[in-house]
């Protein structure tokens, strides 16, 4: 649930709270239905805070875990570009020596 729902329901939950006052005002049972309202109410917003949390928990994970594919895909890109410096220093290095090579071996 969203945090407008949770608004929705604790203003449904104090609106029934405030109805059940003005019912049983005339009734001798007033302070016991005062504590069931009161009851109701507090589940109601327990509920919501707990649908909050699982929101939000729901959220962390979501981002951690595309923090961490973002770690991983710039740790294998950067090993990845390693890997292809080292190749192209290594046939950098033998095209040189290669050309050395047939420089130097005309003149025999």
């Amino acid at each position: 649930m969203n945090r407008m729902k949770n608004c929705i329901q604790l203003a449904i939950w104090i609106g029934l709270a405030g109805f059940g006052l003005a019912v049983h005002a005339s009734q001798e049972s007033f302070g016991q239905s005062i504590k069931q309202d009161a009851k109701a109410a507090g589940h109601g917003i327990a509920a919501g805070a707990r649908d909050v949390g699982h929101a939000s928990a729901h959220v962390g994970r979501k981002i951690g875990h595309g923090a961490k594919e973002a770690g991983v895909g710039i740790g294998h890109g950067a090993r990845d570009a390693g890997v292809a410096v080292g190749h192209g220093a290594r046939d950098g290095w033998n095209a040189t020596t290669h050309a050395v090579k047939q420089v130097f071996s005309k003149g025999d």
